[in-house]
């Protein structure tokens, strides 16, 4: 299985950007489907964005639509979520994850991997 370890989280102020990462080693990184992933304290682990193995099928949560986006670089190993307009709401641990499927995206249950987290605090 691959793992991942994500960077990039921050405070930062309302209407600010920030660009996270999420670097994958030790499997076939292209043959991953890769989604990122947030959880505010008391809230559930909620969908964000998800990318095809490719880079060019992106889908994205409607919260985030608009002011974010990802991309990877297959041969960096890199899944990267840029965002934009950043809200106090966006506040949150940023997870990303890593599927053979693209299918049950927005489901938390069916990743083979998934990072450590990163932290993103939006200040109004």
């Amino acid at each position: 299985q691959v793992q991942l370890v994500e960077s990039g989280g921050g405070l930062v102020q309302a209407g600010e950007s920030l660009r996270l990462f999420c670097a994958a080693s030790g499997g076939t990184f292209s043959s991953y489907v890769m989604v990122w992933f947030r959880q505010a304290p008391g809230k559930e682990r909620g969908f964000v964005a998800a990318i095809d193995w490719s880079g060019i099928i992106t889908h994205y949560a409607t919260s985030v639509k608009g002011r974010s986006t990802i991309s990877r670089n297959n041969a960096k190993n890199t899944v990267y979520l840029q965002m934009d307009s950043l809200k106090p709401e966006d506040s949150a641990v940023y997870y990303c994850a890593a599927r053979k499927s693209w299918t049950g995206l927005y489901s938390d249950r069916a990743y083979d991997s998934w990072g450590q987290g990163t932290q993103v605090t939006v200040s109004s």
